[in-house]
């Protein structure tokens, strides 16, 4: 694996759907490139944004195979391969290697929930045990709001030192800079990625990797703003906080899926998998009328 170019502004991209509910290969590498333009280094699929766990381990190799095919590059790519089955996770994770992405993005096997941090070691590393390959490279996903199980200092310390370098790497998505910054500090040599885009900035001015973040899926050009400083950095941190504080009170999938329509043209990005209840034209059309309050979207 690649992690060469793991710094910086990554996005967890949105998953486009067909009208069928399948994942439209044309669509998703048209929307890596249109990323790619706007700045970004690159993206990670099929994480919480991407609606990952909405999707089978076929449907999901499937999908980066033809990512792949479409002459997106394989170090531009981080690969979500968590799942609740350590089995299924070893399987896409696998494949994940093989086909030389940069990273793996791992989370805890989550379904048993308040485990300590030795099951949360045991978990994760019975997915790099299944691999079994020292070129494996895995960024840690920490995101106890959603999964439920939490990755703390103690959990990475007993991981690097099983695993070394192999494991490479944390995105926290908790919105929790404490936490952060403990296990940057902690573990200085790893690749500290924070999920809170107004974080950005601030993670960068620490020695932090950067962002892996899904606003930077409508708002690429403001986070690119943010990563490269100077005198625009004030302006976009203004108008990335705004657009955080649009999404207050409204389901963030939908409404992404629902700016990322408005903006591209294109209704395909309104639909979800279920469980999650894709927005009406009515409320699609209320997003975007909204939008018009915001500044530095696309």
């Amino acid at each position: 694996m690649r992690t060469e170019k793991l710094r910086g502004l990554w996005v967890a991209s949105l998953t486009p759907l067909d009208a069928a509910g399948r994942i439209d290969a044309g669509l998703f590498a048209g929307h890596c490139r249109w990323l790619f333009e706007r700045g970004v280094e690159g993206v990670a699929v099929f994480g919480t944004t991407g609606e990952g766990q909405s999707f089978s381990v076929r449907e999901r190799i499937a999908a980066v195979d033809g990512l792949l095919r479409a002459g997106i590059p394989g170090d531009r790519v981080v690969v979500g391969t968590g799942c609740a089955a350590v089995p299924d996770a070893v399987e896409l994770t696998r494949h994940a290697l093989s086909s030389d992405v940069a990273a793996a993005m791992v989370l805890p096997p989550f379904f048993w929930k308040g485990q300590d941090a030795a099951a949360v070691a045991h978990g994760v590393g019975s997915v790099i045990e299944g691999v079994n390959d020292p070129a494996l490279r895995v960024i840690l996903y920490h995101i106890p709001q959603v999964s439920a199980v939490a990755i703390d200092a103690p959990a990475i310390g007993l991981l690097r030192r099983r695993f070394g370098a192999v494991v490479a790497g944390i995105k926290d998505s908790s919105a929790d800079f404490v936490h952060f910054d403990a296990a940057l500090t902690a573990y200085p040599d790893m690749l500290h990625f924070a999920g809170a885009e107004p974080q950005f900035a601030r993670v960068l001015e620490v020695g932090g990797a950067g962002t892996i973040c899904g606003l930077g899926n409508v708002a690429p050009k403001v986070m690119a703003r943010l990563r490269d400083g100077r005198s625009a950095a004030q302006d976009a941190q203004r108008e990335i906080e705004a657009c955080c504080r649009f999404l207050v009170g409204r389901p963030f999938l939908q409404t992404t899926r629902a700016m990322l329509a408005a903006l591209a043209g294109e209704k395909a990005w309104l639909r979800t998998r279920a469980p999650l209840v894709a927005f009406d034209d009515s409320q699609a059309a209320e997003i975007s009328s909204a939008m018009g309050r915001l500044s530095g979207l696309g």
